[in-house]
């Protein structure tokens, strides 16, 4: 079954080369070389090297990749010739027995061969989230992940033959998901693709009766057409986003679904299951506390030890604990699962032996006051504890019978080094955390308190409301939630979505699928089940969860700046249309030559766009792109367009000008406008953004100063009152500009406000 974690080769060459914008600035290039002279045809040559550059972010991007996919490569338990080994998942074949335990992903399609039943979670085929016991001969089905058991399954189908592979054929046949940055990035393209169609017929017919020379008329259309072009914008786009992975990778982060880097930039809220994300995976016995006399409670727990093949981290530091032979034979077993919160193990003249969690299990048992007031008492003072207790029967269905209470086994969880100071970036960063743990509310509220992550108190998940308004409103108001099961952590997650938020859920264990599934953004550690690693859009190949706030990070540096990005470049097409429309009907030639707009171009658009593409960038991305973009760049480009029309139609209209000194005048305007543009996007202009705009500026100033370059673009400055005039129109431009700033500004503020004041009417009436 074909996986593609990275764009092939051919595809990169394809995207980068083959666009509808590379046709048509090709061609024109063609033209200009034809008509000459070769100055003009620069921008042909800055085509060739953006291309270049793009091909080559994307190839390393590829390559980082590639290997990161190796790393986290989904791997399956197969026996053949009765032996069991580790194979990728693309080398199973049909008739393969396949091993599968808690926590593992059925990666292909089956028919189970064992006789302990397996307990499957078919939620992410059928959204049903009720585990579903496998007995033998029952089918199992790829997507569906093991939540509890141990058995083995006979492959039946494989590769694209698979029911989960035929769904999402299905899924892709009829609905291709896209990112609000691609939707906007596509919408402008298409937008720029229907005006470039009319404006270069009108600008091309008004330039032949403006100018008594065709090589001149030729060139003003030339100049109009690629001006209209945003060429550099999907070039630094997929730049950026492919120095996204290739940084992301660096940290030892594999990025499975694209749209995950734009959700980075957008998280506010990040959910995080407690064990192996703010505590270290393994556990160890502190110590056991006996609640009956002459139990052999020693053996029970040394004997259980032994006797999961494969243990979770609780029975794994039991089995360190208790390392002794007993002799004890198991016969039968009610493996864990995170929904019942118990296993059972039964052995031969012994009887039912229960382990699970205290406050689950104390209420099933008779006498319980005083165990239950202990078991509180613990719990409150932040301890993991776990029952041992004998049994009647256990099944899985109907569960336990005659339950004995024998002894408290409490558990030291030793806290990551890293934990609190990675919460206090993450709260730095805006992004409110939320601890949602399936452990109890008291211990989950202890380890809280211990990373700094401030609660008024801890919400058992048991007390959960099941009106979807009521939980939204807790959810938005708490941020500890224990003894919560993997269900209502997905409902959990739909609430804080249903208020508005972005959010992203970090785990790595089978209990944490369905949430990661659910969240706007899936991350799973490395060392996490292989389920939890399958549905995540981002897995932290070593595990760390200190890696998380830069991963948020370098998901709002991406899309901070692609909105930059975007808002330079269209302003660029607005103020071009709006030229080509001016000079179509005024029929006077183009104030420009090819060579000047690409000189214009390089400093107030192409060179900066490069440094705004890798700049750091630590604001929360609000979304509404395309909006956000055409706010800026509609006005920014009217102004610039009016501005330098103005100023260009004061010049023709001067006695004694050459057109030298007419164009020189356009130039000098649109630079200046240009680099007050590019200031305005850089704000906050920090020390590295303030040398760039100095550097940009020197360079402008060079073409001008330096007599070589002066015939190099063609300039030639103008007399003293057309210059002056010039200055006069920039000067009221910069003042439009500012002056709209400040207008935006305050009028969204008075949105804001106006919005609290209404969500508090709102707020005290729903309280009548």
């Amino acid at each position: 079954m074909p996986e593609a974690n990275s764009r092939s080769l051919t595809h990169i060459l394809k995207a980068n080369l083959l666009t509808r914008f590379n046709a048509l600035l090709g061609s024109l290039f063609v033209v200009i070389l034809v008509v000459g002279p070769i100055q003009d045809a620069v921008f042909g040559l800055i085509l060739v090297a953006n291309a270049l550059i793009g091909i080559g972010q994307e190839l390393r991007a590829k390559v980082t990749l590639d290997r990161l996919a190796i790393l986290a490569a989904p791997r399956a338990r197969v026996v053949r010739d009765g032996v069991a080994r580790g194979l990728q998942v693309s080398e199973i074949v049909v008739g393969d027995l396949v091993e599968v335990a808690a926590g593992d992903e059925i990666v292909v399609d089956g028919a189970v061969e064992s006789d302990e039943p397996l307990e499957l979670n078919e939620a992410l085929l059928t959204g049903e989230s009720t585990p579903v016991p496998k007995l033998t001969g029952a089918e199992v089905l790829a997507g569906s992940f093991v939540s509890a058991g141990l058995g083995r399954y006979r492959a039946t189908r494989v590769g694209e033959a698979s029911y989960a592979r035929r769904l999402t054929a299905e899924a892709r046949r009829f609905q291709l998901v896209r990112s609000e940055l691609m939707r906007g990035i596509n919408q402008i393209l298409r937008i720029v693709t229907w005006v470039i169609v009319p404006t270069s017929i009108v600008l091309a017919v008004s330039q032949l009766r403006a100018n008594p020379s065709l090589p001149d008329a030729i060139r003003g259309s030339v100049a109009g057409v690629i001006t209209l072009v945003p060429e550099g914008l999907v070039l630094l786009t997929s730049a950026s986003l492919a120095l996204a992975v290739i940084r992301l990778g660096r940290r030892k982060v594999l990025v499975q679904q694209l749209p995950a880097v734009e959700m980075l930039a957008r998280t506010d809220v990040i959910c995080l299951d407690k064990t192996g994300t703010l505590t270290q995976p393994e556990s160890r016995v502190e110590r056991v506390e006996p609640l009956s006399a002459g139990a052999d409670w020693k053996e029970a727990l040394a004997s259980i030890g032994r006797a999961d093949p494969r243990p979770n981290a609780s029975i794994r530091a039991i089995a360190a604990a208790f390392a002794g032979q007993t002799g004890w034979l198991l016969e039968s077993r009610v493996p864990f699962s995170s929904g019942r919160k118990w296993s059972a193990f039964e052995f031969t003249g012994r009887g039912w032996w229960v382990l699970g969690a205290p406050d689950v299990l104390v209420a099933r048992a008779e006498q319980n006051h005083s165990l239950e007031s202990r078991v509180v008492r613990m719990t409150s003072a932040g301890e993991r504890v776990l029952l041992l207790a004998r049994a009647e029967e256990a099944e899985a269905k109907r569960g336990l019978r005659g339950l004995e209470p024998v002894a408290l086994v409490v558990l030291a969880e030793e806290i990551k080094r890293d934990a609190a100071g990675t919460l206090a970036q993450l709260i730095a960063q805006g992004v409110a955390v939320k601890l949602i743990s399936g452990d109890h509310p008291s211990t989950v509220a202890r380890v809280a308190s211990r990373v700094g992550l401030q609660s008024s108190a801890a919400i058992d998940g048991r007390d959960l409301p099941e009106s979807e308004s009521e939980l939204a409103k807790l959810a938005e108001s708490a941020s500890v939630f224990g003894r919560v099961s993997p269900d209502q952590k997905r409902r959990l997650i739909r609430a804080l979505q249903a208020g508005g938020h972005t959010v992203a859920m970090v785990g790595d264990g089978v209990n944490d699928v369905l949430a990661l599934k659910e969240a706007d953004l899936g991350i799973a550690m490395g060392g996490g089940s292989g389920a939890a690693r399958a549905v995540a859009a981002v897995v932290l190949i070593d595990g760390s969860f200190a890696g998380v706030p830069a991963v948020l990070a370098e998901g709002r540096r991406v899309i901070g700046n692609v909105e930059r990005l975007a808002s330079l470049f269209f302003t660029k097409t607005v103020y071009a249309f709006l030229l080509a429309l001016s000079v179509s009907v005024a029929v006077v030639p183009f104030p420009f030559l090819p060579r000047q707009l690409t000189l214009i171009s390089a400093f107030t658009i192409g060179i900066p766009s490069v440094f705004l593409a890798l700049a750091p960038s630590f604001e929360r991305s609000p979304g509404n792109f395309l909006r956000r973009v055409m706010r800026f760049a509609v006005p920014s480009g009217l102004v610039a367009g009016a501005a330098t029309f103005a100023a260009y139609a004061l010049a023709i209209n001067e006695p004694n000008i050459s057109v030298s000194e007419e164009r020189t005048v356009a130039t000098i305007v649109i630079a200046a406008i240009g680099l007050w543009i590019l200031a305005r996007l850089a704000r906050p202009l920090t020390t590295r953004r303030r040398a760039l705009l100095v550097a940009m500026s020197a360079g402008l100033l060079s073409a001008f100063l330096f007599p070589a370059l002066r015939v190099l673009f063609d300039l030639d400055f103008p007399r003293p009152i057309v210059a002056l005039a010039a200055i006069g129109v920039v000067a009221l431009a910069f003042l439009g500009l500012e002056v709209g700033d400040r207008a935006a500004a305050m009028i969204g503020s008075l949105a804001l406000s106006l919005g609290g004041v209404g969500q508090k009417i709102e707020r005290g009436r729903r309280r009548r």
